[in-house]
């Protein structure tokens, strides 16, 4: 899998959404797009990523920017994995 796909797959138990997250493409809009995810599923959103990719998540990298689209909060992720 790729991390974009677990970044979805994180998503989509967090929200508990169902199948809605698989159509997302990179572009889609996340924070403020999807009911689901407001600023308390932000918190279980990165607790999920911490989880899913061993990686630790400080207070100041939380911003709207990270998680406005899928494609962003991957990159997020994949910065995270290489530092």
């Amino acid at each position: 899998m790729s991390v974009i796909d677990d970044v979805r797959r994180v998503l989509q138990e967090v929200l508990q959404v169902g199948d809605r997250m698989v159509v997302l493409d990179p572009s889609t809009p996340l924070f403020g797009s999807i009911p689901e995810f407001d600023s308390m599923a932000v918190v279980a959103v990165v607790t999920g990523l911490e989880e899913q990719f061993d990686i630790q998540v400080d207070d100041d990298d939380i911003s709207a920017e990270v998680f406005a689209t899928l494609d962003s909060l991957t990159r997020f992720v994949e910065r995270k994995l290489v530092a």
